[in-house]
């Protein structure tokens, strides 16, 4: 498995010693290397990436500023001058958080992390009708048909299912990578619906049973699309 990636730094050497790491490990793969948040923007419109090495400070636009704005961000490690960042870069679900100088090492550590994080995801999605979720000290089997929608409260995800509520140590958008996407779809920041349960559209709320699940701005027109095309291929 390779992983395809993209360097972003407004300084010329920081550039040019992550470039030389990366090309060291046969598993990175760099597809891009950007002057500023600005740039990398327009690459990733037509770009499909698997992992930013991303500066924080940089004219125009902060590297943070960008990610907070990506709907669905590829895996990030910060690469920074700047420690003072880190709470904030972990909110924003970023795998790692290197301080510049950057030793070898600890990118090696880094990528590694990145490496084993993705293969573990894709093992998990590779399952076909269900994955499992640690509660408490065990792992539980779930049936994706099963689920009607999830929600993400703070460092927990609650899984409503047909057959109950199961809360798991974990996050949003961790839960997603691990759902088909033609089956489930975020509808807001914290929440997550199996198309197929909706039964309702009415304004800014899915109907799903006696539950309303909100849908935010940001996601209504993806929303829409994905229902409507369930649906008329159910028909079909």
């Amino acid at each position: 498995m390779k992983l395809k990636c993209i360097i972003t730094d407004d300084e010329p050497m920081a550039r040019k010693g992550l470039q030389s790491y990366v090309e060291k490990l046969d598993f990175l793969e760099l597809v891009g290397v950007c002057e500023d948040a600005i740039q990398l923007n327009n690459v990733l419109k037509t770009q499909s990436v698997d992992l930013l090495f991303l500066d924080i400070e940089m004219p125009y636009m902060s590297g943070l500023d960008l990610l907070s704005s990506l709907v669905n961000p590829p895996k990030v490690i910060i690469t920074s001058a700047y420690e003072q960042y880190a709470i904030k870069g972990y909110d924003l679900e970023v795998v790692d958080y290197l301080l510049k100088p950057i030793s070898f090492e600890r990118f090696l550590k880094a990528v590694n992390k990145v490496y084993d994080l993705i293969k573990s995801q894709q093992s998990l999605s590779s399952a076909s009708d269900y994955f499992f979720v640690k509660v408490n000290q065990k792992f539980e089997k779930i049936f994706f048909k099963d689920i009607l929608y999830i929600e993400g409260v703070e460092n927990y995800v609650s899984i409503q299912t047909e057959l109950g509520k199961i809360i798991t140590h974990s996050t949003l958008k961790l839960i997603l990578e691990n759902l088909p996407e033609n089956l489930f779809i975020q509808t807001h920041k914290s929440f997550i619906v199996n198309a197929e349960k909706v039964s309702i559209v009415e304004g800014n709320m899915l109907g799903i049973g006696k539950y309303k699940i909100p849908v935010s701005r940001t996601y209504k027109e993806e929303v829409l699309e994905t229902i409507l095309r369930n649906k008329l291929q159910a028909n079909s």
